[in-house]
């Protein structure tokens, strides 16, 4: 098997929740809203509302916000980008599998500025060889096709094995498994009634080099 890994950005390699929850407090502050409006905003960010449009839909009529809610969600994708955080200690996990032979991309869903800015920011774009983003790809995971873009601009091919590396379920596991990777679930505790089919799970990425570089 080839040495390739795909990692999935959001709750992979960086930590969104973390970010989301320093955003929605300053996000409260700025409108006047409670304690209990961020608690809410949490709450509905777990309910599972990945698309942001429908997302601040909600949150406008919630608090009858005058802001459009494209204005709403424009405002949340500039300013994701400083909050995320990539940890010192994934960096350098990346870097040892690429010193060690590994082709490294990064496989994730989202609009390309915020993914964009996110990968940027966080010196992700200079610790991986490759990207490929649903906003710029016009390609959504668990379609294979996002996977094969990513192979390919690390100059290989799905038909070679790899590794395909996420948090979720649908998108990163059984998507990866469709395009013929084997998969490592970072199980962060939000499918608690869901059975997998990962070959490996762990609850932190950084388990997730160890098992890379003895594989490989």
């Amino acid at each position: 098997m080839q040495r390739l890994a795909l990692f999935d950005l959001d709750n992979t390699l960086v930590n969104l929740d973390e970010a989301f929850h320093v955003w929605a407090r300053g996000f409260a502050e700025e409108h006047g809203l409670d304690r209990e409006a961020v608690d809410w905003l949490i709450a509905l960010d777990r309910a599972g509302y990945p698309h942001r449009e429908v997302f601040f839909t909600k949150v406008r009529e919630h608090f009858a916000l005058p802001e459009p809610v494209d204005e709403l969600w424009s405002r949340y994708r500039q300013r994701m980008p400083y909050l995320v955080r990539c940890r010192p200690e994934v960096m350098d996990g990346l870097s040892r599998l690429r010193a060690s032979g590994w082709k490294v991309a990064i496989v994730t869903n989202g609009t390309a500025d915020n993914q964009l800015g996110k990968i940027q920011r966080t010196g992700l774009a200079e610790a991986v060889d490759a990207c490929a983003l649903s906003g710029l790809d016009g390609i959504r995971k668990p379609d294979i096709d996002l996977f094969k873009v990513a192979a390919k601009r690390c100059g290989a091919v799905l038909v070679d094995g790899g590794w395909m590396v996420g948090d979720h379920l649908v998108a990163d596991i059984d998507g990866g498994r469709a395009a013929g990777l084997c998969t490592i679930w970072v199980d962060r505790g939000t499918w608690p009634d869901h059975g997998h089919n990962a070959d490996h799970v762990v609850t932190d990425v950084l388990q997730v080099m160890k098992i890379l570089l003895k594989s490989g």
